[in-house]
């Protein structure tokens, strides 16, 4: 059974960072392209970064030059780098893995950015 559980969230302050990481479990990464993406209160749950198992990587403009996505498939884990958070990058940030149809999500992890 693949599942898929991601930490690294919590409080910081704007302009701060904040390392998330997603490990997959029941299988192998390099099998998978994996995604981050977030939900803030009363919003849908938007694409933050992919990476393909080619390395390709695609963000969405809000994080563009702020946020790095990165995998290790040794470890089995793919990382979501945040540098110079914003109060707006609030949210609950999930990672998903997915392979021809199948898409596994985590849990979610909750990021604050505040003072």
């Amino acid at each position: 059974q693949v599942q898929l559980v991601e930490s690294g969230g919590g409080l910081v302050q704007p302009g701060g960072s904040q390392r998330l990481s997603c490990v997959l479990s029941g299988s192998n990464l390099d099998l998978y392209g994996v995604g981050w993406y977030r939900q803030a209160p009363g919003k849908q749950r938007e694409l933050v970064a992919t990476i393909t198992g080619t390395l390709n990587t695609n963000y969405a403009d809000f994080v563009k030059g702020r946020f790095t996505i990165s995998r290790d498939n040794v470890k089995n884990t793919s990382y979501l780098q945040m540098n110079s958070l914003k109060p707006e990058d609030t949210a609950v940030y999930y990672c998903k893995a997915w392979r021809r149809t199948y898409e596994y999500w985590g849990q979610g992890t909750q990021v604050t950015v505040s003072s």
